[in-house]
């Protein structure tokens, strides 16, 4: 099984948050190869100037059925013999997709100072589905912090 690497700073420009989310990339299944995915791990924190006052920001991910207005980004091989990802990647949206409602899979709220890395544990990985442009969209907010993050995951096509 091929592993991947999606991050929003692989094309585009870095949108900074709001009080609202703001999709940093999504990882969806396409027409041509319709087929599951999962992810496997997640690094996520701020990637600007803080804030005067520190804050903080909400990570989310959530599913996506539909995408929005993004920049497509070709995900980076862990193993260079491997094949092309079947999935796509879109990255720094600057119009929202559509999230399905109450279909968090993952949150968490840091400091505007904190970084953090999340493993799966065996089993526990944040599956999309095998249905065309139907994927995981890597989200952030915060009420003050208005600078970019920097949102990573591995992922593997199954």
């Amino acid at each position: 099984m091929a592993r991947y690497h999606v991050d929003n700073r692989l094309a585009g420009a870095q949108q900074a948050l709001t009080t609202t989310f703001k999709t940093q990339y999504a990882v969806t299944a396409v027409t041509a190869t319709v087929r599951r995915g999962q992810i496997v791990e997640l690094s996520y924190g701020a990637d600007g100037a803080p804030n005067a006052t520190d804050c903080q920001i909400v990570y989310d991910v959530s599913a996506q059925t539909a995408a929005g207005t993004s920049t497509v980004a070709t995900p980076t091989k862990h193993n260079p013999a491997d094949s092309a990802s079947t999935s796509i990647v879109n990255v720094n949206f600057t119009a929202e997709g559509t999230i399905t409602a109450a279909s968090t899979v993952f949150s968490r709220t840091l400091n505007q100072r904190a970084s953090q890395q999340w493993y799966a544990n065996p089993g526990s990985e944040l599956i999309w589905p095998a249905t065309n442009l139907a994927g995981l969209a890597a989200r952030a907010l915060s009420p003050t912090y208005a600078a970019n993050v920097l949102f990573t995951a591995e992922y593997d096509d199954l």
